[in-house]
């Protein structure tokens, strides 16, 4: 059991068995990306929409599956699978098309759950009533990029939408009944102890289903390569991320599952920093951290409490 109310704590106890994510491709753009709002999309997003793991879009979502589930057994001998839609905006296009891929997954009963990473502005009515439908049938979350609140930054890294509008539709997930996970990034261009301190203060006072968190890391042929080589603005330390995330965990919710603690860059890419390549070493001195700091294992009671909560 880890210090804080982790995924992989969530999910055995919920599914009683090891859980894994299967990271799938399923063909969708972004409005950032199609000229809609803008050809550029976030500027730390990579040409592949932060899906560097993710399947192989010239396969159908079946077939991906099937290769990732083949690939996890033997890695983790997982027993339970969710299918996670990470990679560019998963709730965007037309009604049909959107329910074209979901309907194929939602009737496996090898899938346990559905894990769709989205935007907030790619959420309209038909949509949500389309999401609630699903998530009355079989376990669903979104997964929503706010990453940070100040509205400076937003519009630095070209998100395209205002926190204004974030806020909203959390509020309308939340009228629907739909869970939902938060992204947030520590170390964005400029930003401070004081603005990680307003993200972390708004996800606590929202109460998500989950959240993760990673530093901002730059990996090359994005724009945020280019920026930093123009203007080599200060990338946050090791040291600092530790302490950012210890802070956070210490003040997410108590049923709040904490999905990550820290990022998992593509090492062929990764520009800088170059502290975070090294994802299992930085996991395991925040462990450390937090038990040296006294915090409390999650017991099987605290984990029970949060699946009741939740589901």
């Amino acid at each position: 059991m880890r210090r804080f109310l982790s995924f992989n704590d969530f999910f055995k106890e919920y599914f009683n068995g090891k859980t894994v994510k299967l990271s799938l491709d399923g063909g969708f753009t972004c409005p950032n990306r199609d000229g809609t709002l803008s050809k550029r999309g976030c500027i730390f997003c990579t040409d592949k929409g932060s899906g560097e793991f993710a399947g192989n879009r010239c396969e159908s979502i079946s077939e991906q599956i099937d290769s990732q589930k083949d690939f996890l057994l033997k890695k983790w001998k997982a027993q339970n699978f969710i299918a996670y839609f990470q990679n560019f905006t998963n709730t965007y296009g037309d009604l049909n098309s959107i329910k074209s891929i979901y309907d194929e997954v939602i009737k496996r009963d090898d899938i346990k759950g559905i894990s769709i990473a989205t935007r907030c502005d790619c959420l309209d009515k038909e949509v949500l009533k389309y999401l609630k439908e699903l998530s009355e049938e079989k376990l669903l979350w979104l997964e929503l990029g706010m990453q940070t609140t100040n509205e400076k930054t937003i519009k630095l890294i070209n998100r395209g939408y205002s926190h204004k509008v974030f806020d909203e539709k959390v509020n309308e997930l939340k009228e629907n009944n739909i869970l939902f996970l938060i992204h947030a990034i520590f170390g964005l261009p400029y930003e401070n102890k004081t603005d990680y301190i307003d993200t972390i203060n708004y996800i606590k006072n929202i109460y998500p289903f989950g959240v993760k968190f990673h530093n901002l890391y730059i990996c090359k042929n994005t724009d945020i390569y280019n920026m930093y080589r123009k203007e080599n603005f200060d990338l946050m330390t090791r040291e600092d991320y530790i302490e950012t995330i210890i802070y956070a965990i210490s003040n997410m919710p108590k049923n709040t599952v904490i999905h990550r603690i820290t990022g998992d860059p593509d090492k062929r890419s990764l520009f800088e920093p170059k502290w975070c390549a090294d994802k299992l070493s930085v996991i395991s001195e925040i462990d450390k951290e937090l038990k040296n700091r006294n915090f409390d294992v999650k017991t099987k009671e605290d984990i029970k409490e949060a699946i009741d909560y939740w589901l």
